[in-house]
């Protein structure tokens, strides 16, 4: 066995996966190249969680192909609706979020915006919310307006969302410490 394969059947994140309590069986959903991408039903969430957290996975990702655009794209939408399944509002919310998020980087400026609208309107009426999780929906807005290269727009929902932040208990929130957009 090589030490990268023992290296993955060790890797308790891999063991945590395999041993999910729902015990339903994983399947290969597509593959580019020599990586494939498998999905698995698991309890609590986790799914869900799993796929927004490689949907951000792939928004860092430099240099993406047109394949890892279409995964995250995709990603992002079964993320939000297993949100919608498990979650509270609050998550569905973060989950529209992060859709809008996702089209923006995308250049595509409608969709970003309706999934920011979304957002905005779940966490509008939600309870339980954050005090960052506002603010930040903010930017939702801020960027789709400056992918369609409306810059009123982008300044009045960036002023928005900086003057939300400034409330943040947690001054090193990610919310916080991440750039928000200020040019088109």
């Amino acid at each position: 066995m090589t030490p990268q394969t023992l290296a993955i059947l060790g890797n308790k994140e891999v063991i945590a996966v395999d041993q999910d309590p729902l015990g339903r069986q994983g399947h290969r959903a597509f593959a580019v190249g020599l990586t494939e991408t498998w999905v698995k039903p698991l309890s609590h969430g986790d799914l869900a969680a799993g796929l927004f957290n490689r949907v951000w996975d792939l928004l860092e990702t430099a240099d993406r192909t047109p394949e890892q655009d279409d995964e995250m794209l995709h990603a992002a939408h079964a993320s939000r609706y297993h949100w919608g399944e498990v979650g509270e509002a609050v998550h569905l919310a973060r989950g529209e979020w992060q859709c809008a998020r996702v089209y923006s980087t995308l250049g595509r400026a409608e969709p970003a915006l309706w999934h920011a609208r979304r957002c905005l309107a779940i966490l509008e009426a939600a309870d339980g919310i954050e005090d960052w999780d506002l603010p930040a929906a903010y930017e939702g807005p801020a960027r789709a307006h400056a992918v369609a290269g409306d810059r009123d727009g982008r300044d009045v929902w960036a002023a928005r969302a900086r003057a939300g932040l400034a409330s943040v208990a947690d001054a090193e929130h990610p919310a916080v410490t991440e750039d928000h957009p200020t040019s088109p």
